[in-house]
């Protein structure tokens, strides 16, 4: 089964444009997956639902994929969003 860590897997999906923003992300709580506060170094995997609260926007986002490179037009098919 294919794995990532979060923090590269928002960067690749393009969901987070810098990797280390993603990190801070994590470390102050911003990002859950599947309910939870997680780490940057949390395992991604196909059907884990993140949720990314940034300021008063919330997006959650529903894991497809997970692909070590993607192209700017790949990138939108490693997720769904989700209401």
């Amino acid at each position: 089964m294919e794995r990532m860590r979060l923090d590269k897997y928002l960067k690749i999906s393009r969901i987070i444009k810098r990797r280390t923003v993603a990190n801070e992300a994590c470390d102050a709580g911003r990002v859950l997956v599947n309910g939870k506060p997680a780490r940057a170094s949390y395992d991604v995997k196909v059907g884990d639902l993140l949720e990314l609260h940034f300021g008063a926007r919330t997006v959650k986002a529903e894991v497809l994929q997970v692909n070590e490179y993607a192209k700017k037009e790949e990138a939108g098919l490693m997720y769904r969003l989700v209401d």
